[in-house]
């Protein structure tokens, strides 16, 4: 199995090399229109190979999509941390009841009724 995801990788890995290559071509990437900031005296572009572009768009992605998921599934993790915490306590209402029913009697005996 270990292979398969090595494999698995390796063709991923390969696959981005191959789109890399293809486009190394420089891009010049505006935060706004060239009239605007030509009217405001800003000129916030910057030049990097289409290959980075492509590949911060596909973090930036999944960035977005795993916080907005983090998020959405907030009430399943309440709920679930509510569950430990009743189960927690019904556990030890369980072991304090059994210390009551094996008040007074041997140690020995309130062992094994204990463990079995």
């Amino acid at each position: 199995m270990t292979y398969i995801r090595y494999g698995f990788w390796a063709v991923v890995g390969l696959c981005l090399i191959a789109v890399g290559l293809a486009n190394r071509a420089p891009t010049e990437l505006s935060a706004m229109p060239r009239a605007l900031a030509d009217a405001l005296g800003l000129s916030p572009t910057v030049t990097l190979p289409l290959f980075v572009l492509l590949f911060l768009g596909v973090g930036l992605g999944l960035l977005i999509g795993f916080l907005w998921e983090w998020i959405r599934e907030y009430k399943e993790r309440a709920a679930s941390r509510a569950k430990d915490r009743e189960l927690a306590a019904l556990r030890r209402e369980i072991a304090s009841l059994k210390d009551e029913k094996h008040e007074g009697q041997d140690e020995v005996l309130a062992l094994l009724d204990k463990a079995g």
